[in-house]
């Protein structure tokens, strides 16, 4: 499918595709695939960056490369390693047939049939569908020295196999890196990027949000929820629930065939919107009723 040729089309691909966006979020996306630049998203967990990428990639009709970060992330476990096991196989059964070619048996060691492609390195192959898009997740998990290996990654889209040699990507993937912001990123690899901070949606997006992904929820229900989750935002927590949580909250109250919100319903669901006891706590006894009763005054008509 061809790139959007405009910030609308970019608003309804998304959307054809369960995705929500507002103008500026569809704006940055619009000139990360117009320019071919990389797309940084930055936001507090749940707020719905991975699934812009997962969107876009369904919209595009493009394959999803995901590299999922994690504290000791190497360039190796990004690019690729070689096929050790099916390696020494191969060595054994040349020894066995009394092979004693060991220049021949050696390139055949180090040829694409034992190499096991990682993420960094499928994105730069070629692709009949066309550039896929590459998903680099949570990057604030990983250190610095893996930081300045994606800064000269993505820079020239090319990764250096000692082996075999240089791999460039024909076209570059389209590149959306996300950062829940527990650590700052380098200023220099945001730089290589275009820049835009994800953050939750105001009450009638959320909504919005909500219909597109529970479309089977009441019209009451769904307000109820958002508005909920809204006031829940503004308590002192240890950690905010997301988008994902509004979303994931109102599938188990539809399963549950709930009509409306009591706070006996919600002392029964909160770990669809809580993940910490110590939050879980505070939404004992009276709380859930102060905070559904403030939830449903919002709703009130001015």
């Amino acid at each position: 499918m061809d790139l959007p040729q405009n910030i609308d089309a970019v608003q309804e691909m998304l959307g054809a595709q369960g995705y929500v966006c507002d103008r500026a979020l569809a704006t940055v996306v619009f000139l990360a695939l117009k320019l071919g630049r990389p797309l940084f998203l930055e936001g507090e967990a749940g707020v719905g960056k991975t699934e812009i990428a997962k969107a876009l990639a369904a919209g595009l009709n493009r394959r999803l490369i995901r590299l999922q970060c994690y504290e000791g992330l190497d360039a190796s476990s990004a690019v690729y390693e070689w096929n050790f096991p099916a390696q020494m196989v191969a060595i054994r059964t040349a020894e066995a047939a009394g092979g004693s070619d060991r220049k021949a048996l050696q390139e055949e060691l180090f040829s694409g049939d034992y190499l096991i492609r990682r993420p960094l390195l499928e994105a730069m192959e070629p692709d009949p569908l066309g550039p896929p898009v590459l998903l680099i997740d949570e990057l604030d998990r990983t250190d610095e020295p893996f930081e300045a290996f994606l800064l000269e990654a993505l820079s020239d889209f090319q990764v250096t196999i000692p082996e075999i040699g240089t791999i460039k990507a024909p076209e570059p993937p389209i590149v959306i890196l996300t950062s829940n912001r527990t650590r700052e990123v380098h200023d220099a690899l945001k730089r290589r990027c275009l820049y835009h901070w994800v953050d939750y949606p105001d009450f009638e997006r959320e909504v919005e949000i909500l219909h597109a992904r529970a479309p089977e929820a009441a019209e009451t229900l769904s307000r109820e929820i958002v508005a909920f989750v809204q006031q829940l935002r503004t308590e002192d927590l240890f950690k905010k629930p997301g988008v994902a949580e509004t979303i994931d909250w109102a599938k188990c109250l539809l399963a549950l065939d709930v009509i409306n919100l009591s706070p006996e319903v919600i002392g029964d669901t909160v770990g669809a919107i809580l993940k910490y006891q110590d939050d879980i706590q505070k939404l004992q006894g009276s709380e859930a009723k102060r905070i559904l009763d403030q939830a449903r005054a919002s709703l009130e008509p001015a």
